[in-house]
């Protein structure tokens, strides 16, 4: 599996009271609720580094939880917010040619 560079939309709100993010879509207002789990991706995810680091570094290092089964629970979180394009997926860290 080819790594990805999650990134978030510049333009989406977001702002995270007690450990959890609520973040707006900037094209149809929709608002997305996101656990202590998904915060931390969410703030990590500013194109310089891999889902699996941000996985491998920040989830597994503050969360009790199994790389595998981290990483995947992250891929279905990264895609689904791509699919609303709150968040961009990459095969390349941002800025890279």
């Amino acid at each position: 599996m080819n790594p990805l560079y999650p990134k978030r939309d510049p333009n989406a709100a977001f702002r995270v009271l007690g450990g959890e993010a609520i973040v707006m879509n900037p094209v149809d207002s929709a608002l997305f609720s996101l656990n202590e789990t998904a915060s931390v991706i969410w703030r990590a995810s500013d194109g310089s580094r891999s889902l699996a680091e941000i996985v491998e570094s920040d989830v597994c290092g503050q969360f009790e939880v199994e790389p595998a089964a981290a990483m995947s629970e992250a891929i279905a979180f990264a895609e689904a917010l791509a699919a609303h394009g709150v968040l961009t997926l990459s095969d390349a860290p941002a800025g890279s040619v």
